[in-house]
């Protein structure tokens, strides 16, 4: 009987908790912005960039628009953050120009005009 009980009770606990759990990981978000890059060397590192940030959900870049989508949980991680991060691998964005010495460190393929 006490088995049995305790299982009600830890089935109820849950119960209660299961509406907060969304909570914590925030709101979705779904941003698009433009990331510099020309081929599908630039995709992989773009891409493998911001999956490898905590919070991010999803991401894909277009080598043809410079378009990146990103669907991330806001009170991990900041679009900013994203950016930042991308920009770190070699990749500039439109609010975060890489390293000079990153850039020219990118295979040859891969180096898109600058501004």
């Amino acid at each position: 009987m006490k088995a049995y009980k305790s299982v009600i009770m830890f089935s109820f606990a849950l119960c209660l908790m299961a509406p907060f759990t969304g909570f914590a990981k925030g709101d979705k978000v779904k941003e698009k912005f433009k990331v510099w890059g020309n081929c599908g060397m630039c995709n992989e590192k773009i891409t493998k960039a911001a999956m490898s940030m905590d919070g991010v959900i999803s991401a894909k870049w277009s080598s043809e628009t410079k378009e990146m989508v990103v669907k991330f949980y806001s009170n991990q991680i900041t679009l900013d953050d994203i950016q930042k991060k991308i920009a770190s691998v070699g990749y500039d964005t439109e609010n975060h120009k890489a390293d000079d010495e990153v850039y020219e460190n990118l295979h040859s393929c891969c180096k898109y005009d600058r501004n």
